[in-house]
């Protein structure tokens, strides 16, 4: 497929560029692959889409302050987007300045933070930070919470709350994992009482999750990677779903990523950590996820692409342009959408 097939006019007023008041007050479209049909309501109608049995499958990351401005020795601005932390001292990131930094050189940060530069891997810049406390509380103190590219605006306070779930847990996301930010805890009672179960898995999303697709031929593309981690109790809620006749629903694209990726091999779901650089295109047959809890994705990006597969290209697509003359918000801090998966 080309990319031109995963494009859609969206005009810039419809991406949100704040939250709602509330969580949960958003439209959620529901789309049902199979039947090819498209039906708007409120995400707060969810629990009525589900039965016993089901089970609800959440990302617990938790968005880190990855972005540090400060400018480089030689003179000029830098920034900083901190991709990955490797150990306690180390992290991969993204440097923007007006020439490449060099390997031996160093960065002056805010709050008088120093970083130096040990070297390049591919596109990103491999970070030596000061001794004696680890990254990630480096990363509190000094640095920003990483709102995405097409939130035109610098983040504020209560984005310190409302672009991270109510069940973050484990710290390592340079970006939200967007389908969660509906769910607050009325929501998860809900959910409860209408017989479903949830559980929790963790990746960690790095920014490449926003690179664009630059090959014209789908295929011809490289996905980033990212970590994750399937934990045992995870396989066996799976287990105990599909015994008990129910449906596996990923909420968010993140969660649908880790676990097939951990069932790629052999479409057995397996608890461990690893890394995935999955590629959902249609054609792609799904081994675990039956349901997907999404928001909306941008034109031409992996994710699109990802929705595609498990709802149907052209189903997806009109569901697309659906949203768009109906007016809906889109991304990160937009409106969301129940896809039920096309048949194989």
């Amino acid at each position: 497929m080309k990319l031109d097939d995963f494009d859609y006019a969206l005009p810039e007023e419809l991406i949100a560029q704040h939250p709602l008041a509330e969580r949960g007050a958003s439209r959620m479209m529901h789309v049902d692959g199979a039947a090819r049909t498209v039906r708007d309501g409120w995400f707060r109608d969810l629990p009525t889409l589900l039965r016993p049995g089901d089970l609800l499958v959440f990302n617990d990351t938790r968005v880190i302050r990855a972005r540090l401005r400060g400018r480089k020795r030689s003179g000029g601005q830098v920034e900083v987007l901190v991709e990955r932390v490797l150990d306690a001292r180390e992290a991969l990131a993204q440097v923007r300045a007006s020439k490449t930094p060099k390997a031996g050189s160093f960065l002056d940060l805010a709050g008088g933070l120093v970083v130096e530069v040990l070297g390049r891997e591919g596109e990103f810049f491999r970070l030596r930070f000061p001794e004696g406390e680890h990254v990630l509380k480096v990363l509190e103190r000094h640095g920003e919470v990483p709102l995405p590219p097409y939130i035109e605006r610098a983040a504020g306070d209560s984005d310190e709350t409302r672009y991270q779930t109510v069940y973050a847990d484990r710290p390592g996301s340079v970006a939200a994992p967007t389908a969660g930010l509906h769910f607050s805890e009325p929501m998860f009672e809900r959910i409860r009482e209408a017989g479903a179960a949830t559980a929790f898995l963790t990746l960690h999303v790095g920014a490449g999750t926003f690179q664009p697709v630059r090959a014209e031929v789908v295929s011809q593309h490289r996905m980033h990677s990212e970590w994750y981690e399937i934990p045992p109790g995870l396989v066996q809620a799976v287990q105990r779903c599909r015994d008990a006749g129910g449906r596996v629903m990923a909420v968010g694209t993140t969660s649908l990523r880790a676990l097939e990726g951990a069932a790629a091999a052999d479409g057995q779901l397996q608890a461990g950590s690893g890394e995935t650089n999955l590629f959902v295109v249609p054609g792609y047959r799904f081994q675990v996820v039956d349901r997907l809890f999404t928001n909306f994705h941008l034109p031409r990006s992996t994710l699109l692409m990802l929705v595609s597969a498990f709802g149907g290209h052209g189903v997806l697509m009109d569901a697309y342009r659906h949203a768009v003359q109906e007016r809906y918000r889109f991304f990160s801090y937009g409106d969301c959408m129940l896809i039920e998966r096309a048949p194989s």
